[in-house]
């Protein structure tokens, strides 16, 4: 397996892309395609040509009508057709592997920012740097493309921005009149009056332990003002025994040891626990707003609008906590039937019209700039906006998916703890190893 060099700036600096963005128009981007960024290629050029593309994720009401919507236009421009295969998250790690083997795989995809590292040193995706340098992809903060940039070449195409913020019952709130949380002791006290008033079986604040789980863990770490890991030469240097990432990994198992969450559920992942929100049995959990429309969904219309709303992670002093900076790509895949025409799917769903609408759509942040600044005035986005100012990204590294996913280094040590099995310096000792000998591996 070939590992590249990673020679682009991480996305951590994300603050800078929304620096960039308030110094744009505030104007919302226009509704009208960008003749610069239509395909060169349409009509009869691709007729006849069929495009296999990979949406990841539950097809909720919303993505399939963007997803409808985008491929009817290309259809309509190019001639060709495409079929949509739709992946849930959980299982996007065993695809992608299945297809880098030789299987099956796709002409288009969408990839998350944090996976391209990973499938690029396995050859799987088709540089497209021609893509990003002109139109209006060309618009795209560079910075924003650390994770996409390798060895000078360009993998994927920024396609939406993810921070998190927590998600609550803010019906539930104003029932027992709780104030929405600004220290992480209010946010404890709430979970456990929310505990006390809906039954036990109910978690106040959704412990998340499965394959996303470093999304909160990393949130709770970074704040502390610890981190994974960091590389210094040629090597990947553990952080995890370091006071700061300590304190964050202690914060994040106490929401099971206090009693926040139940100790049934140690494995539950984001998906697990939207469906379990929908159901009424959690008070809060950290997410995105992608996740509003499959709750109105799951929960047959019952829990949408006002009985929903984000506040900021909080950090134990108060304040914001850091925010994982997440991110979906759009990539063409390295072994594509129909490279040519993919490109040209790429160049229109990740223009400026049908870019925008799609991180819009989706709950997520525009990488265009115009766009991104005029979030700030958005009720409903300003918590993801401001978390994203200061969001911090993974171990810009390919082994990262196999610690992170396939080994569960954290996951695991906490599991240890929660379950009495392990100190947290013992088992965060042994988890740092780990972490280190996957990261260095070759």
């Amino acid at each position: 397996m070939r590992i590249a060099k990673i020679t682009a700036a991480t996305v951590s600096t994300a603050a800078l892309a929304l620096g960039l963005a308030a110094c744009g128009s505030s104007e919302a981007p226009s509704s009208s395609p960008s003749a610069a960024a239509a395909p060169a290629s349409s009509g009869p050029k691709y007729a006849g040509k069929t495009l296999t593309f990979w949406r990841l994720g539950d097809s909720n009401p919303d993505a399939k009508k963007y997803t409808d919507e985008l491929i009817a236009e290309f259809e309509k421009e190019t001639g060709a057709k495409v079929n949509v295969e739709w992946i849930p998250w959980p299982q996007v790690n065993d695809k992608f592997t299945a297809a880098a083997a030789g299987g099956a795989g796709p002409d288009v995809t969408e990839i998350g920012n944090d996976q391209v590292p990973l499938w690029q040193s396995q050859e799987a995706l088709e540089p497209i740097s021609d893509i990003v340098s002109a139109g209006d992809q060309a618009q795209i903060p560079k910075n924003l493309m650390g994770l996409e940039t390798i060895d000078g070449e360009t993998y994927a195409v920024p396609w939406g921005g993810g921070s998190r913020a927590v998600l609550y019952r803010a019906d539930w709130f104003k029932e027992l009149k709780i104030d929405v949380p600004k220290t992480w002791d209010e946010l404890v006290a709430a979970a456990k009056k929310i505990q006390k008033a809906k039954g036990s079986d109910v978690d106040g604040f959704a412990f998340n332990g499965g394959s996303d789980a470093n999304h909160l863990l990393g949130a709770l770490a970074w704040t502390a003002g610890g981190d994974y890991a960091v590389k210094e030469g040629d090597k990947w240097v553990g952080k995890l025994t370091e006071p700061g990432f300590k304190e964050g990994f202690a914060q994040y198992t106490s929401l099971v040891t206090d009693g926040l969450s139940s100790k049934s559920r140690l494995n539950q992942n984001s998906v697990e626990i939207r469906t379990r929100f929908s159901n009424n049995k959690v008070g809060m959990y950290l997410t995105a707003s992608w996740d509003l429309a499959t709750i109105a969904e799951e929960s047959k219309g019952k829990i949408k609008g006002d009985k929903l709303a984000f506040f900021p992670l909080p950090s134990k002093a108060g304040g914001d906590a850091q925010s994982f900076l997440g991110g979906n790509d759009i990539a063409v895949w390295g072994t594509a039937k129909e490279k040519e025409a993919a490109k040209e799917f790429v160049k229109l769903a990740s223009n400026k019209q049908w870019g925008v609408k799609y991180a819009t759509d989706g709950g997520l942040l525009p990488v265009y700039p115009e766009a991104l600044a005029a979030l700030s005035s958005d009720p409903a986005q300003a918590p993801f906006a401001a978390a994203f100012a200061k969001a911090k990204a993974f171990p810009a590294d390919p082994q990262w998916t196999e610690a992170n996913e396939t080994k569960a280094v954290l996951q695991n040590a906490a599991r240890k703890v929660i379950e009495g099995k392990a100190s947290a310096d013992d088992a965060l000792a042994a988890a740092n190893k780990e972490l280190e000998d996957i990261l260095n591996a070759s």
